[in-house]
């Protein structure tokens, strides 16, 4: 491998972050008594001379990228920039001991949005935009969002490639990497500033609009108020979430070619029909199951919270609008249901992904046909195209392997102190990219008080869950099992 190569890709991300350090360093400067200038200031100074270092003296070479390199590439860098990420939550201090900084700055850049912060409306406006620059960062994903600064195509491929998984390209084979990379970064951009827009016009101030917009659009979940948004208690705010949060769970490139190019394909995606088919009814079932208990009296209001709710962890944001643990236990359940598919592949959400979900059930149903009709073959279509058996393949085994380190880390989280609701959940939430889940790390906590090993198999899971497993998989494998 050009381990050159790699360490000059992973400066220039470092650069990328430092510039975000300074952005929100100056938002300290001109916010009168904002104790994080200097904190952000220097960590942003530190970071940029960590990462001009390699520019500077690194040679990259002329030859191209390959998988080896690229896979490098994307792991290394999410790694790297979280370890310099934490620097202004650690030299600010308060409510950040090292551990916690590093888990809060994980949960930003991989969108998670679990926090440790008891009081968030307490830190300074310069460290709060960080706080939420770092989630919207890591939506679009940080190795893709410097490839669109990197001259060379072949290398631009390769970066993104590794990054964004195939099955997140799969409604557009043939395409190159790097232009599926630009279409995502435009849909992105357009989306946040739309939202932001309309969540002003909704009442809320510039930079409440701002920063909740960065992060329903990056399926972060991270908020200004410490109540989340049932501090504003404003029904059009939430309508306009609920509208960004699911359309960011949607393939950005089917939304690329629909509103830009002006076509019809994101009507025509089988996935997303079933992924919205699939909220949509959580939501009139929980809606109902809420109306029937006795903290429900109004069917709107129940009819509200649902949908929030859904929305919210459907896509794995993880906004709250009200304390979803004091739902009845049918509602819990379904909501614990929508944070293992989510949303589409393409989109900033986490979680298994509804495209492998599909490829998966419909890869069993044909093994069953094949079984009674041994005569027959039987092919595996989504959304009209023909999938292959290695795809039908790799999906089932990414589930499995979902599946297995979800309940690996629930045993530790349980073996650590966690209750059973709890340490499942956290698992599954933390896996997933979800952020809250049930038990002690419902919609209204936080994870603040689980045991510090616990908060670092957290942070574990949460990158593998980011990078969908098997980048890191491939990373572990090319370094101990090379033979």
């Amino acid at each position: 491998m050009n381990v050159k190569v790699v360490v000059y890709y992973i400066g220039v991300s470092l650069m990328m972050v430092a510039a975000l350090m300074f952005v929100s360093g100056l938002i300290a400067c001109f916010t009168p008594g904002d104790a994080s200038r200097i904190p952000l200031l220097f960590s942003a100074f530190v970071t940029a001379v960590a990462g001009i270092f390699p520019l500077l003296f690194v040679r990259r070479g002329t030859e191209r990228l390959r998988f080896r390199e690229g896979n490098s590439v994307v792991v290394l860098s999410w790694v790297t920039v979280c370890l310099f990420g934490f620097l202004p939550y650690l030299l600010y201090g308060q409510e950040f001991s090292a551990l916690d900084a590093l888990f809060e700055t994980v949960s930003g850049f991989t969108t998670t949005g679990a926090s440790i912060l008891d009081d968030v409306e307490g830190l300074p406006r310069g460290l709060q935009f960080w706080r939420i620059s770092t989630a919207w960062v890591g939506g679009v994903g940080i190795v893709t969002l410097f490839s669109m600064f990197v001259t060379r195509i072949g290398d631009r491929s390769a970066l993104s490639g590794a990054e964004i998984s195939d099955v997140a390209r799969s409604s557009f084979s043939g395409e190159r990497n790097a232009l599926f990379a630009n279409r995502l970064l435009i849909v992105y951009v357009g989306l946040t500033l739309l939202t932001m827009f309309a969540l002003k016009l909704t009442g809320l101030g510039w930079f409440d609009a701002a920063a909740h917009a960065m992060s329903a659009c990056s399926t972060c979940g991270f908020s200004t108020r410490n109540a989340s948004i049932a501090a504003f208690n404003n029904p059009a705010a939430e309508v306009v979430l609920t509208f960004s949060m699911l359309a960011a769970a949607l393939n950005f490139g089917l939304i690329f070619l629909s509103f830009v190019r002006g076509g019809k394909k994101i009507w025509h995606s089988e996935t997303v029909r079933v992924f919205l088919g699939l909220v949509a009814l959580f939501i009139v079932v929980i809606a109902i199951d809420l109306y029937r208990s006795e903290g429900y009296d109004s069917a709107a209001r129940a009819l509200r919270d649902a949908s929030f709710q859904v929305a919210s962890l459907s896509t794995t944001t993880g906004f709250a609008t009200s304390d979803t643990v004091q739902w009845p236990a049918l509602s819990m359940v379904l909501l614990w249901l929508c944070s293992w598919v989510c949303g589409c592949s393409g989109s900033t959400s986490g979680g298994i992904k509804m495209d492998r979900f599909l490829l998966a059930v419909k890869g069993i149903r044909s093994r069953i046909r094949s079984a009674v009709n041994p005569g027959q073959f039987w092919i595996v279509r989504v959304s009209g195209k023909v999938r292959s058996a290695e795809q039908v393949s790799e999906a089932t085994n990414y589930i499995f392997c979902y599946v297995l380190i979800a309940a690996f880390f629930a045993v530790i989280n349980v073996a650590g102190g966690l209750d059973f609701v709890t340490g499942l959940t956290a698992s599954v939430a933390c896996l997933g990219n979800v952020g809250p889940g049930f038990g002690d790390v419902g919609s209204m906590s936080n994870y603040a008080h689980i045991p510090a090993m616990l908060k670092v198999t957290g942070i574990v899971e949460m990158i593998l869950g980011r990078l969908e497993i098997f980048p890191v998989l491939y990373l572990i494998g090319e370094r101990f099992l090379k033979n």
